[in-house]
């Protein structure tokens, strides 16, 4: 299988996910997002992966990279191709779908566990957390986990092919999650940096083997072989 990875120029990790997908027999093909080449211009394609980003999908000076993302998501949907977001990633589906998003009051950091109705496509982690904004699925979207600051999970079929996102990451390593909190992109939270840390490390075993098991969940639901 063909799975483009739409991801930050510095940023293209796709972690314990890829890693999964690869072990899969995946294809892993990159795809710039500051520079997106428009979905039937890519070639074949079994899966999209959004992944995370430190731009904002609300906010006005990004609105141009956010519409030509969206347009990619709706086209691979409608084109049969499912689509799996990340973070920045189910922020973009969400507003793609109908919904919106906006800045938190707080960042939400650290290694947590997720309320979920569906312990196979949201299970309760506890997950790697690292983001700065919340959103509100479209209406045909199915919130599958939530957290006290908002959703978690949502998935749709509605758009043609079937979608799934994750706000928390499922895919990140330790050494992403600490390069993540060595840039601070959060601001001065008056966060224990060095315990957000300790998190990841302490959480490596298992993370890996709950992102395993969470990407051949969400390949089964996307019907991806």
């Amino acid at each position: 299988m063909r799975i483009h990875v739409v991801a930050d120029a510095a940023d293209k990790d796709g972690g314990y996910v890829a890693e999964r997908l690869v072990q899969r027999g995946g294809e892993i093909v990159e795809l710039d997002r500051d520079d997106l080449t428009p979905y039937d211009q890519i070639g074949e394609s079994s899966l999209i992966l959004l992944l995370g980003s430190d731009k904002s999908a609300h906010e006005p000076k990004w609105k141009d990279v956010v519409a030509a993302e969206s347009a990619f998501v709706l086209a691979a949907l409608r084109a049969g191709t499912p689509v799996m977001g990340i973070c920045y990633g189910s922020q973009l589906m969400a507003r793609a779908f109908g919904g919106t998003s906006w800045r938190a009051d707080q960042p939400e950091l650290g290694w947590s566990r997720v309320d979920t109705i569906d312990p196979r496509l949201c299970p309760e982690g506890p997950w790697g957390q690292m983001h700065s904004d919340v959103f509100a699925p479209g209406p045909t979207s199915k919130v599958l986990g939530t957290s006290w600051r908002g959703p978690q999970c949502f998935i749709d079929d509605t758009f043609g092919a079937r979608a799934i996102a994750w706000q928390f990451h499922p895919e990140v390593t330790p050494t992403t999650y600490e390069r993540w909190v060595d840039e601070a992109y959060f601001g001065d939270t008056g966060v224990d940096a060095k315990d957000l840390i300790r998190q990841a490390h302490v959480n490596a075993p298992k993370a890996r083997n709950l992102a395993h098991d969470l990407t051949d969940a969400a390949l089964d639901y996307l019907g991806v072989a």
